[in-house]
């Protein structure tokens, strides 16, 4: 999986920030961490595409009724990020949990990059 560049797609033009993501991999796939804080499951939005797995998701942080903030840490509130997806990847089989903005999705290597152990004969 590599990062593709985040170009805008034709129906979201807007500016976006790139999340902070971590991938750790092992001998069966691929595990992917990104940072979404604000973000909700009603907010986000996965697509995998061909070989192209785009994350996006909405901030949706509210300031209650009556107050204003004095300061704010993220001032786009969109995220938005791309990644190209290696062949030895399933997409059909990605898993996807979001927990307290963390979005964490799990990759499998495709059945034919999965490592195997050969049976040995004696003869």
């Amino acid at each position: 999986m590599t990062n593709a560049a985040n170009k805008p797609d034709d129906t979201r033009r807007e500016a976006a920030v790139l999340p902070p993501v971590d991938v750790i991999e092992d001998a069966t796939g691929i595990t992917l961490y990104a940072d979404l804080p604000g973000v909700g499951k009603e907010q986000l939005n996965l697509r995998v595409e061909a070989d192209t797995l785009t994350i996006e998701g909405d901030v949706g942080l509210t300031t209650p009724e009556g107050l204003q903030a004095s300061h704010a840490e993220v001032s786009v509130p969109r995220y938005r990020r791309v990644f190209s997806l290696s062949k030895e990847l399933d997409p059909e089989k990605i898993v996807a949990e979001l927990t307290h903005g963390v979005l964490k999705l799990r990759i499998p290597k495709a059945e034919h990059a999965q490592p195997r152990k050969v049976q040995i004969r004696v003869s």
